[in-house]
């Protein structure tokens, strides 16, 4: 009988899991390739990583910047930069996008570089 029920149990969780669709947008294969050319670099301090938030009703990829005066990119989503939100010789980025930090919303983690720091 507990048999019976264990069965029954890991049919009706594994059936329902199956109808629950998945909300993890696909990732654009300009994210791919830039994840592999970063992957193929010396590792950063701190690690590389890309995210993915909603800016000014877009979604929007942000890297951030690397040590020392190395600004951050904002790609928009089919790859074309459009600003540095930070970072650089003032920490402020380029000025194109002034309000991200304070407008962007719905953080995902892309990706984060696990081979750890410099």
């Amino acid at each position: 009988m507990r048999s019976a029920t264990a069965v029954l149990l890991l049919a009706l969780t594994a059936s329902s899991a199956c109808g629950q669709a998945t909300t993890r947008p696909e990732r654009p294969s300009w994210v791919s390739a830039l994840i592999r050319k970063l992957e193929g670099e010396p590792v950063a301090n701190p690690p590389a990583s890309i995210a993915r938030y909603v800016y000014r009703g877009d979604t929007v990829y942000y890297r951030p910047p690397r040590c020392c005066d190395i600004q951050s990119v904002v790609f928009d989503k089919v790859g074309k930069v459009m600003c540095a939100a930070d970072g650089g010789m003032t920490g402020r980025g380029d000025g194109r996008c002034p309000d991200f930090f304070e407008t962007r919303r719905e953080e995902t983690i892309v990706w984060r570089d696990s081979r750890g720091g410099a």
